[in-house]
């Protein structure tokens, strides 16, 4: 009888253990941030059907941004995402293998931007890339990006801007213009999303 209490008074000691073990809250990664800088980079985008969105890449300004995007672009992530999201005057989006703007990679970073405690200079003017991210919370920007159609200084210490358009915002244009949305939030049904055919970092 009396291993048969100990063994139970064991038993009970150990699922409370777990327990308290599984409630603990560790650190997040999140909490310190204190990165090299990542230096300029350039990038291409080529949408089928409509051509080529050149782009500057700052990665001295964003660099986490800038690195999370480049590694993505070099792995072929984007080749064959779509814009899910068309809002004429004001922005495409795109870089979400789901194509719901609910989608994102394996990997979450921490928003580069003012409200989050983090210097970026970088204004949501025309021809200006940054990322989306899920909700309010600032560090859950994945693959998700968006380029600027017309200036929206409003997002401005917000989100994570990284870089601008050198060439190709026709491109942008064409792609904002044309459009085929189901909404106000600029929801384009999955066979008229514009198809990424590839994102090439070329330095």
């Amino acid at each position: 009888m009396k291993n048969k209490i100990i063994c139970l008074l064991t038993a009970i000691v150990m699922i409370l253990t777990l327990s308290a073990c599984g409630s603990q809250k560790t650190e997040s990664p999140k909490a310190e941030y204190n990165p090299e800088p990542y230096g300029i980079h350039h990038a291409v985008i080529t949408v089928e059907n409509y051509g080529e969105i050149h782009l500057e890449l700052d990665g001295d300004t964003a660099p986490v941004t800038v690195k999370n995007f480049v590694e993505l672009a070099k792995s072929g992530f984007y080749d064959g995402l779509t814009f899910h999201r068309i809002i004429e005057s004001f922005m495409i989006q795109g870089g979400d293998p789901e194509g719901t703007g609910l989608g994102g990679s394996e990997q979450e970073i921490i928003g580069e931007f003012e409200s989050n405690g983090i210097e970026n200079d970088i204004s949501h003017k025309r021809g200006v890339i940054s990322m989306a991210r899920l909700g309010e919370d600032p560090n859950s920007a994945s693959s998700q990006f968006f380029i600027m159609h017309r200036t929206s200084t409003h997002l401005d210490g917000d989100y994570a801007a990284f870089g601008h358009v050198t060439g190709g915002m026709t491109v942008v244009d064409k792609i904002a213009s044309e459009a085929i949305v189901e909404d106000n939030n600029g929801t384009v049904a999955a066979k008229n999303q514009p198809v990424i055919k590839s994102i090439v970092i070329t330095d």
